[in-house]
């Protein structure tokens, strides 16, 4: 049977988040006088980014709230116990900066263009619904998706087979019938193609190295790719093009 939905995720995937917390966290940490503590702003931002996937992996776990690992990022990039409070209005005026970079990929909107007639479409982010509907609000591309689901409200998360089933029966629609484009090879590929979806696994940057991949991913370098790949033989059980 055909593929008749497309579930993205947002981050790095639809949205360029990378460039856009690298601008902000750059000026926030100059506006916060935090630079003088540092080799380098290179140096300063691998940290936060270093942190930043640490503690959400703690979300992604269960073993923190939402708003919990955005405290805690706080907390061990300053090295200091600050309240709920104090660590919320830092975060707060990090969010102010890196919100004046969003944008979305050159090859966000031409890719949905090309699919809006053929498929629909919906999301699927590790993120929560709050953060999510907003962003995609603000990058005018929100009413593009007939469902957007987040981690924080679904109480389970990529790579769990559950969320992505759980977008699946949103879609009313089985696995084999949705695709899922993602741009990390194990959170976003090798778990959708688990899950028994249409994997297409984003890599704009080739600089993952994965091993043997068989039944996993498609792997694609641009979003142009995607059209071809959808309107391909894509059974579930069909040979891959990952590699």
């Amino acid at each position: 049977m055909s593929i008749r939905a497309v579930v993205w995720d947002v981050d790095d995937t639809l949205f360029d988040y990378t460039a856009a917390d690298r601008v902000g966290m750059r000026v926030h940490l100059a506006a916060e006088g935090l630079l003088d503590a540092y080799d380098s702003v290179e140096q300063a931002i691998a940290r936060w980014r270093e942190i930043t996937d640490r503690q959400w992996a703690r979300f992604s776990a269960g073993e923190t709230s939402f708003q919990g690992q955005r405290r805690d990022r706080v907390r061990v990039f300053l090295g200091e116990e600050l309240s709920d409070a104090d660590a919320d209005a830092w975060f707060e005026r990090y969010i102010a900066h890196y919100e004046t970079a969003w944008a979305l990929f050159p090859d966000v909107l031409p890719a949905l263009d090309a699919l809006a007639a053929s498929h629909r479409h919906g999301v699927l982010s590790n993120s929560s619904i709050h953060v999510q509907d907003r962003k995609l609000r603000v990058l005018g591309v929100h009413d593009r998706f007939e469902i957007i689901l987040c981690a924080a409200e679904l109480g389970v998360s990529k790579p769990e087979a559950g969320a992505f089933l759980a977008a699946c029966d949103a879609l009313e629609l089985a696995p084999h019938q949705v695709a899922y484009v993602g741009d990390h090879p194990e959170i976003d590929g090798r778990g959708a193609a688990d899950a028994g979806l249409l994997s297409v696994w984003i890599d704009r940057e080739g600089v993952h190295t994965v091993g043997d991949a068989f039944g996993g991913p498609h792997r694609i370098a641009s979003l142009a790719e995607l059209p071809a790949i959808l309107g391909a033989d894509t059974r579930f059980g069909a040979p891959s093009t990952f590699g």
